[in-house]
Parts: structure tokens; C-alpha cells; sequence
């Protein structure tokens, strides 16, 4: 009896958690948010890793997602919403989705950002229906430690991804089935 009460109260606290966090594309940003968002994440990207900044200029395009939000009790989900820029350029609004499911408990917001490296990558990215993490083009991740020995000759990848502004207490972080899909901005 007791062991299907402590069943129940942890599927309502995951369905609960779960659902409240696909509530926050309701509060979604606007078009001109999103970007001012953007802009000021690079920003502190750059100043705080200058191998962001000499990544993003050797970019055919990199995709912004200044915040996304992560919650689970067993079920997870994600949620946030992008831009991809080319150049200094605006060229379209994006939301990253993801589902999981394990031992994991806690929420966090972080943000990130791909740099789309060569045109079959950005390609590859543009015209899928849906474009998921861990499928398609190579995708590495550049953490404090790994950016540091970033030069312009050791970038052979197609994607690269930092992950910033991690506020929470979640078990682990990762991009793996995550799903980037276009969305309509105003």
C-alpha cells in the first residue's frame, strides 16, 4: 500500500513538473525579445570564451537558444526558442523540444549555442523537418575546459556547441534527442 502511494506521488510530481514546463512556451518571447536575448548572450559568450567568438567568425550561420528550461522527476522535458543568424542577420526563429526519461530529478535553465561550421552542415540543418541532436552532422561540445584548446587549426567538425547560463540543480545535462524544429515569429 505504501509502496503505491510513493508510485503515485512521484508520477504526480513528474506529470506535474513535465507539464509545467511545456506551459513556458505560452510566455514565449516575441520576435524582437528573442533577439535582443540573443544578442546579449553572445555578448557575455565572447567576453567570457574569446574561442566563441573566433568560432563564430569562421560560422556560416549559429543558432541561439538564450534560454532553455529542463525538468524532470524520472519523465524530463525541455523547452526553449531560438534564432539562427548569419552574419549579424536574423534568418529564422527555432524551439529545441526534448523528452527523457531515467533516474534524473531537479530543473535548470541554460542556454546554448551551434555553430554551424561548413555549408552541408547549415544545409543539412535548413532543410531537415525537424533537426535532431545526435543524428546528421558531427556535433562537438565545448565545455570550459575543451574551448580552451580550440584553435582555428583544430576545428574539423561540422557543429560546435557551448552550453552557458546554467542555473539549477538538475542530475545531468545534455543536447542528445533534442529536437530543433522552425517556428513562426512575430
Amino acid at each position: 500500500m505504501l509502496k503505491a502511494r510513493l508510485v503515485s506521488a512521484l508520477l504526480a510530481l513528474a506529470l506535474t513538473t513535465t507539464s509545467s514546463l511545456y506551459a513556458v512556451p505560452a510566455h514565449a518571447a516575441s520576435a524582437a525579445e528573442l533577439n535582443r536575448e540573443a544578442s546579449a548572450i553572445m555578448g557575455k559568450l565572447f567576453e567570457k570564451h574569446p574561442q566563441a567568438k573566433m568560432l563564430n567568425a569562421k560560422a556560416k550561420a549559429v543558432l541561439i537558444f538564450p534560454s532553455v528550461y529542463k525538468a524532470g522527476f524520472m519523465f524530463g522535458a525541455q523547452y526553449g526558442e531560438g534564432v539562427l543568424r548569419k552574419g549579424n542577420k536574423t534568418t529564422g526563429y527555432y524551439n529545441t523540444v526534448a523528452a527523457s526519461y531515467g533516474l534524473q530529478a531537479g530543473a535548470q535553465a541554460f542556454g546554448y549555442a551551434l555553430f554551424f561550421m561548413n555549408d552541408s552542415a547549415l544545409s543539412f540543418f535548413e532543410n531537415s523537418q525537424g533537426f535532431e541532436v545526435g543524428s546528421g552532422p558531427s556535433i562537438v561540445v565545448l565545455d570550459e575546459g575543451t574551448a580552451k584548446t580550440a584553435t582555428t587549426s583544430t576545428l574539423t567538425q561540422d557543429v560546435y556547441a557551448f552550453i552557458f547560463s546554467q542555473k539549477g540543480l538538475m542530475g545531468g545535462l545534455g543536447l542528445q534527442g533534442s529536437k530543433i524544429s522552425k517556428i513562426d515569429k512575430k
